[in-house]
């Protein structure tokens, strides 16, 4: 596989941060099984993880301009963000305070099992929106999806995240893919969203 230091990419008008490769889950639909990058970026194979003075050089070498035109900054790559917990927090601190850009993590959901602790309160005025895989409203069903590394306690560690983190993020979103479910599922995805006081998105499939 080709490998490359692409730290930073653009994708639907957004600047996305590409982190880590490492994740706990093998889903049986991720992209990374079938490209190596998005859109025109090189590859999001990285050679290394990305270091905190790695992210602050790609992000300083983007001019004014360009940083302007961005809505937002989202944590999101070939791998799982939390699993770079340290770099995360320090890098949309650094976000926050030279391009006050709002700041989006798109997770699977596990970054409290990942880092053996309720990682939600670290987020509190550092992260604008958590945007969380849910995938489908049945436990048993996520397990053969996801296949996650913590087995079982996965699904419900994952709404259990995404209830703690509605107490110190301003939005909180769970997503499921369009046409990968049925629409009895995707209304018990939004029963669980409505109780967990989070909102439900479908996103359009992308191949």
């Amino acid at each position: 596989m080709k490998k490359a230091m692409t730290i930073l990419y653009e994708v639907h008008g957004n600047l996305y941060v590409n982190v880590t490769n490492t994740c706990p889950c093998a889903c049986t639909f991720c992209l990374r099984q079938t490209r190596d990058h998005m859109e025109e970026s090189d590859s999001l194979w990285l050679e290394h993880d990305t270091t905190y003075e790695e992210l602050v050089e790609a992000l300083q070498q983007i001019d004014a301009a360009t940083m302007e035109h961005y809505q937002e900054v989202v944590f999101c790559g070939f791998g799982e963000p939390t699993e770079a917990l340290d770099v995360l927090l320090r890098g949309a601190a650094y976000i926050k305070e030279h391009y006050h850009k709002p700041v989006r993590i798109n997770t699977n959901g596990l970054g409290s099992l990942i880092n053996g602790e309720d990682i939600a309160p670290k987020l509190a005025g550092l992260v604008d929106t958590v945007s969380i895989s849910l995938n489908t409203p049945d436990a048993e069903e996520y397990h053969k999806l996801v296949r996650s590394k913590f087995g079982d306690q996965s699904f419900s560690a994952m709404l259990q995240f995404a209830k703690e983190c509605t107490k110190y993020v301003p939005h909180v979103v769970m997503t499921t893919v369009d046409t990968t479910i049925s629409h009895e599922d995707e209304a018990a995805c939004q029963k669980i969203c409505d109780e967990l006081g989070v909102k439900y998105r479908i996103r359009p499939w992308e191949d």
